[in-house]
């Protein structure tokens, strides 16, 4: 009974986390780049975002291996530098990962968080698509209607918002920065741009597609967990992280020094970006498939709800629309004919071979 009761409690907190950490993310960065006062560099958030990654993988690794300092020191050799080819591998994923956050400021800068929301659930065609030709995964009939109903569910999104102008107030509007802005200051900053910001995402949605499946593929048949694959990712994305920060940002980090713009809430905007991957790697094995299509549809509801208090954000009828198509899509992709048709057979991992066949893992 009480097991029981265990297992349905961890599902709703999974649910609650993967709400929240979809949600709250998107409506942050929206927020911290068109609040008025100093803006900060995002490049420079995005290589402090690695940084508090690696240290908390780290603390994972080193609980891992019994907290015995001896052991840890010599589970980082034999993973990290005894085993060179296995660690470029992931110098792929790291670049990609990257470049992919710092593409998802620059749309966040451009996109009210709703249209942000929405655009970004792209990532499930992108990574459908590299299931299929990278991994040879089929999918199902419903699937593919899925993923028919996400694309005109974002298509109608952006055409709502091409049609109703920027829909959000205009202090807002006229004070978004962008990543390659001249000056630091919201008010100098130059109006949005909604293409780049589009561009952007559809960017982000691409790299991200392709970073998780090649990143799953690595990790297959390799006997190196999860912290410990993220603490290779976090060691070789900081001098990706770096390069960026130089070759975007390098006469603005002279000028006004490379946590110019920085406070708490940016603070917290760091660990929220590194911190929510984390956690989501950890709450999403309690969580099926349903669970995470709610998650993400109860994600993109907040974000439009809280939109327009926040950012005056003009909801419309046919964003309305686009938004409850992509929210179908969702649940449409996750759902699994064979385990709907199927009798329940007693197994020692219920649900384990289904589960590897719906990728992405919404």
């Amino acid at each position: 009974m009480n097991i029981h009761v265990n297992a349905n409690t961890l599902k709703y907190v999974s649910l609650l986390t993967l709400t929240l950490q979809n949600a709250i993310l998107g409506l942050s960065m929206r927020y911290a780049r068109t609040r008025p006062g100093d803006i900060f560099l995002s490049s420079t958030a995005v290589l402090m975002a690695e940084f508090v990654k690696l240290i908390t993988c780290l603390v994972l690794v080193f609980n891992e291996e019994g907290k015995d300092a001896q052991r840890f020191v010599r589970s980082l050799h034999r993973t990290i530098i005894a085993n060179p080819v296995d660690t470029l591998k992931v110098c792929v994923p790291s670049l990609v990962y990257i470049v992919q956050n710092n593409l998802l400021y620059v749309s966040a800068s451009h996109l009210d968080a709703a249209t942000y929301q929405v655009t970004y659930q792209l990532k499930i065609l992108t990574t459908a698509m590299f299931a299929v030709v990278i991994l040879r995964r089929k999918l199902f009939n419903t699937q593919w209607g899925a993923l028919v109903l996400l694309v005109l569910g974002i298509v109608l999104v952006q055409l709502a918002q091409t049609d109703g102008g920027s829909g959000v107030g205009g202090a807002t509007g006229n004070a978004i920065s962008t990543a390659a802005s001249a000056t630091l200051t919201s008010a100098e900053a130059p109006a949005q741009n909604r293409m780049l910001g589009l561009w952007a995402a559809l960017g982000a949605c691409f790299l991200s597609g392709f970073a998780g499946i090649y990143f799953e593929k690595i990790l297959k048949g390799a006997e190196i967990s999860v912290w410990m694959r993220n603490v290779q990712l976090s060691l070789l994305s900081i001098p990706f992280g770096l390069l960026t920060c130089f070759v975007n940002d390098a006469s603005r980090i002279y000028n006004f020094g490379f946590f110019h713009g920085y406070d708490v809430f940016v603070w917290y905007l760091v660990l929220l970006q590194a911190g929510g991957g984390l956690i989501v790697a950890v709450v999403v094995k309690y969580a099926d498939n349903i669970l995470k299509g709610f998650a993400t549809s109860l994600a993109i509801i907040i974000s439009c709800i809280a939109s327009i208090y926040i950012f005056n954000f003009n909801l419309t009828l046919q964003f309305s629309a686009g938004a409850m198509l992509v929210i179908a899509s969702i649940f449409l992709y996750g759902y699994d004919p064979s385990r709907a048709n199927a009798k329940p057979i007693p197994h020692s991992d219920p649900g384990a071979g289904d589960e590897e066949k719906l990728l992405p893992r919404v």
